[in-house]
């Protein structure tokens, strides 16, 4: 059966699709610009699906009660599977201070990394291109570990000197070049008289392999954008 791997939906691809993905993550919840709960929460939701917070808005004087009361709300209207905090704005006392708050809900807590605590699932980005899966999840082995998806590739440039890498957000190269099944991706190579660049990408082939090796390593489940993952092609 292997790993779920959920989609984030917009409202708008949600409301667009008469077939929906099997699993399907709710993005994403706000804190609101004009109150101090919550905005963008869902009016209607698949059983199962995974609810989703950012701090795209960061929060300023939101009423953490008051949002534990929205969350609550909503998890027992639709069934949530789990609530996945992207908190990308590290330094924040106001987010460190609601997580005790959300670990209230009655269901899992998923947190991102500059805000992950001892007791709740981890939301790790996307593996790197370089470095292999068992590496990467080791030292979050034991706990739940939810891991990101991307299409996404990395220009890698080596001199006698230095080593700069420079990403490439989806870069879309197909399967030229050569596979490294190890990495689960793909690679060329250039040559010049003072560097060797090496390009590296995923295809959805090597997301599909990178997939089942997690769910051997004790990842629970991992999630990726609807737009970017079954738009294209389904996993």
């Amino acid at each position: 059966m292997g790993i779920p791997c959920y989609l984030a939906m917009t409202a708008a691809e949600m409301l667009g699709n008469a077939a929906m993905p099997e699993n399907t993550g709710w993005m994403a919840c706000q804190f609101s610009s004009w109150n101090d709960g919550l905005s963008n929460l869902p009016s209607t939701l698949p059983a199962g699906c995974v609810l989703m917070l950012s701090d795209e808005t960061p929060i300023c004087g939101h009423d953490p009660q008051r949002i534990l009361g929205e969350l609550q709300e909503c998890i027992a209207r639709f069934s949530c599977r789990c609530l996945v905090l992207d908190f990308q704005r590290p330094g924040n006392q106001e987010a460190e201070e609601l997580i005790p708050f959300l670990m209230m809900l009655p269901c899992p807590l998923v947190v991102s990394l500059p805000y992950v605590r001892d007791n709740c699932g981890v939301l790790l980005p996307p593996a790197p291109l370089s470095t292999s899966l068992e590496d990467y999840l080791s030292p979050w082995r034991g706990r739940e570990i939810w891991m990101e998806l991307a299409l996404d590739g990395e220009i890698l440039t080596l001199t006698e000197q230095v080593a700069k890498t420079i990403p490439l957000p989806y870069p879309n190269l197909g399967t030229e070049g050569f596979r490294d099944d190890a990495l689960h991706c793909h690679y060329r190579t250039q040559l010049t008289d003072t560097c060797a660049e090496f390009t590296l990408w995923r295809t959805m082939d090597d997301l599909r392999d990178l997939i089942k090796e997690a769910e051997t390593l004790g990842c629970t489940a991992v999630m990726g954008l609807y737009q970017e993952l079954y738009s294209t092609e389904k996993l």
